[in-house]
């Protein structure tokens, strides 16, 4: 049989395509679920001092912490929108340590905890979630600009934002990268793919992240695409992908630290696919993720959650205890609390604020609206 007719079976083998997806994209892991380094070589290249080590663990307590807080206050009725982050502190806040301040964020509804390590304030965070104006501020506690756009509501749009953004920084030549992040029902949008392709094309300066953590609201993953591999959407675009385990801190940070590094050289996009699950409701606007997966499931995925083998790998290490991170949690509820009184205090909007808010030079109609409603006090 010649080479080529070898070579045109294995074309036209779709079976085996399919198969070959899997061995194409195995699993970054350095940490796994017992806190055991299994790749020594990994976490070397990966590189964290125990300083470094320890900033992650706390990132991931303040998200964790944000999570029960706001959930908390969204049942009191004193939170807007929120979505849980619960599950993906490894995937959100161990990548976003891989960026810094130049960088340009590019958060989805569900990504507030990495603008807060940026540096926008806390209340300013709660103040978006009621549909503040003020929520929409992109400004640190001393004012100071912070490089990341409003989280955003369209599923999958950030990674348009981010192309245009990583575009412009390429073109400037700055030293840095625009970052996004979507679930994975945000890779099966239309947006997403313009992203990626745009980026890809035009070899902008970017970072994709597809969290895939396991439920498009309730529509599981196996059912929103048949690609065995969400990562293998990148190459369609001719960008580099990589699939990791998104409960292992060091293996996501290694990740978005080595893609970050290959974007701001000028080689282009990467993709990264974290494996985390959420382990909590899509959103406390009354979803109840019992109504499409089991209660059986969603323990074998909180006895997996990153904090949990962190932590263990930490104590291992002699940089971390209980009272390290008792002392830290109640330091981090002692700053919710008291950003929850600056957002309590800040006045409420009127109606004539709306209005003023619409347009940069409102209209002659809204004009006179806004003076009428004035006139009322609203």
């Amino acid at each position: 049989m010649s080479d080529i007719t070898v070579t045109n079976e294995k074309i036209l083998d779709f079976s085996g395509q399919l198969a070959l997806q899997d061995e194409t994209f195995p699993t970054l892991q350095i940490l796994n679920p017992a806190g055991e380094i299994v790749d020594e070589a990994g976490l070397a290249r990966a590189d964290l001092s125990s300083e470094d080590l320890v900033q992650i663990m706390q990132r991931m307590l303040l998200s964790r912490q944000l999570d029960i807080r706001s959930t908390k206050l969204a049942k009191q009725g004193r939170f807007g929108f929120f979505a849980p982050t619960a599950g993906q502190e490894a995937s959100q806040m161990a990548s976003s340590y891989a960026f810094n301040d130049n960088d340009w964020l590019m958060p989805g509804y569900r990504d507030i905890p990495q603008i807060i390590v940026k540096g926008w304030p806390i209340w300013k965070a709660i103040l978006w979630s009621r549909g503040h104006v003020l929520g929409n501020v992109f400004t640190t506690a001393d004012d100071q600009p912070v490089n990341a756009w409003m989280p955003q509501i369209i599923i999958g749009a950030q990674y348009v934002e981010a192309a245009g953004i990583g575009l412009g920084l390429k073109k400037r030549q700055k030293d840095a990268v625009a970052y996004a992040y979507t679930g994975e029902g945000g890779s099966s949008q239309g947006d997403f793919y313009e992203g990626v392709n745009f980026a890809g094309a035009y070899q902008a300066n970017a970072v994709f992240f597809i969290q895939n953590n396991g439920y498009a609201i309730s529509t599981p993953r196996g059912l929103q695409t048949a690609a065995t591999h969400l990562a293998a959407k990148g190459w369609a675009a001719g960008v580099p992908s990589v699939v990791v385990d998104g409960n292992d801190p060091i293996a996501v940070y290694l990740a978005a630290k080595e893609a970050r590094q290959w974007a701001v050289s000028g080689n282009g996009p990467v993709l990264i696919e974290t494996l985390t699950d959420r382990l909590e409701p899509h959103s406390t606007a009354g979803d109840d993720p019992l109504r499409y997966r089991t209660q059986d499931d969603i323990d074998a995925w909180w006895a997996k959650e990153p904090l949990i083998r962190m932590r263990q790998f930490m104590t291992d290490q002699g940089i971390w205890d209980e009272a390290k991170e008792t002392a830290y949690i109640a330091e981090v509820n002692a700053l919710i609390d008291e950003q929850i009184k600056i957002a309590d205090n800040v006045p409420k909007q009127k109606i004539s604020d709306f209005i003023k808010n619409t347009l940069e030079v409102p209209s002659y109609a809204m004009t006179e609206q806004i003076a009428k409603f004035e006139s009322e006090g609203k």
